[in-house]
């Protein structure tokens, strides 16, 4: 793999970096060891700006190329934060912390981009400048966001910004990307029938709440089957159906349903909110019950810009070989924040044959250090080639 041969000779020191990171994982926001770290290494690399606390724990650093007549500013983006997981990897370096695990290879992320960082501070090839963005609370707390809303584009004047994440299934080291909408909006919603609970012998007494959850559970479905476009994606899931009574023989007062939505389009998105709660509203009605539906936005649908895209995948194929067209993923990805401030692309690189994502027996190939971290070096000398 034509990789760059310093990252072949600072592979064993990013592994180093890479598995302390997976020894001490940290929980959304509260990466301060982590970015305590970052920051501390940045400052050591020689970047001509660190800066602590952008979206409560996020790390900048501010690499500048030998010259600057581009102009140009490009952000490259890693997550820091690991997930609520007992691991059971058995490796020697495994998590010391109790539910708290590295089961998405953040530590990956952060460690490849930690070796381009040094890598572009040593050699300063490139005319322009590089803005090196470490993320914390990408699982579920919205620190993209945080750091956007902190000022994060308009304070360095990024005009593109790139990430990347690992993809198990894939060849260790090889790429796939796809333009457009790539990860899926991720929404919740929470739904509570409310009836007249009384005897199960007596239901005729009753205003049955498990009847109309249970009626709604199934209807939901017919979001996708009867009002998504055949070619639109949309998934609608039920994952929790809880009563006010666990007796076999009481009639419930109230049932709440909680579940998720996954949308690839705003349009799409739309639609799912207006039909949950019409829905809803109409089956409680039908049984004379009433219903409160909360329908709660999470990330929205991250979307690859075409040029970005194109040029990224060009990267890919310089490093690699080749760069192969990625599927659409219904999982959500806070980086879609940023592409909305910002044109950018976002990329996966081949993790090998290991267990998926946010599985307990899950860890983070080494072995694609290389490769990773390659590609973020190539992106900005290929974007801003030294004048």
């Amino acid at each position: 793999m034509p990789v760059k041969n310093r990252f072949a000779e600072l592979q064993d020191e990013i592994t180093t970096w890479r598995r302390d990171l997976h020894e001490n994982p940290e929980i959304l926001f509260d990466t301060h060891r982590t970015s305590a770290l970052v920051a501390e290494r940045l400052e050591a690399f020689g970047c001509d700006e660190v800066v602590t606390g952008i979206g409560r724990t996020g790390v900048v650093g501010v690499i500048k190329g030998k010259s600057n007549g581009s102009g140009k500013v490009i952000g490259l983006r890693a997550d820091m934060d690991a997930l609520p997981i007992n691991e059971q990897t058995g490796v020697e370096y495994a998590s010391k912390t109790p539910n708290a695990m590295h089961a998405c290879g953040h530590d990956g992320h952060t460690a490849m981009l930690l070796g381009a960082a040094k890598y572009l501070s040593e050699t300063r090839n490139f005319d322009g400048t590089v803005v090196v963005i470490f993320q914390p609370a990408e699982e579920g707390g919205g620190g993209g966001k945080e750091m956007c809303d902190d000022g994060l584009m308009e304070r360095w004047g990024i005009q593109e910004v790139y990430g990347m994440h690992n993809w198990p299934g894939m060849p260790v080291g090889s790429f796939a990307i796809r333009p457009g909408a790539f990860f899926a909006a991720t929404d919740q919603f929470d739904i509570q029938f409310e009836g007249r609970g009384g005897h199960a012998a007596k239901p005729h007494e009753t205003v049955d709440t498990t009847v109309m959850s249970a009626q709604a559970v199934l209807a939901l479905q017919t979001i996708a089957s009867r009002n998504a476009d055949p070619v639109d994606q949309v998934v609608v899931s039920v994952t929790s159906f809880e009563t006010s009574s666990k007796a076999f023989n009481v009639i419930p007062q109230r049932v709440q349903l909680k579940g998720t939505v996954r949308t690839m389009s705003k349009e799409m998105r739309e639609i799912a909110e207006t039909r949950i709660k019409e829905i809803c509203e109409g089956i409680a009605t039908t049984f004379g019950g009433t219903v409160n539906v909360r329908y709660i936005r999470g990330y929205p649908v991250m979307v690859n810009s075409d040029e970005q895209t194109e040029f990224a995948a060009d990267v890919a194929r310089k490093v690699s070989g080749n760069c192969d067209d990625a599927a659409l993923v219904m999982g959500g990805e806070d980086f879609a924040f940023m592409l909305e401030e910002r044109p950018g692309a976002y990329i996966l690189v081949g993790n090998g044959d290991s267990a998926s994502v946010h599985h307990p027996e899950y860890n983070f190939n080494d072995e694609a250090i290389p490769a990773g971290c390659s590609w973020w070096a190539e992106i900005v000398e290929n974007r801003m080639p030294a004048a």
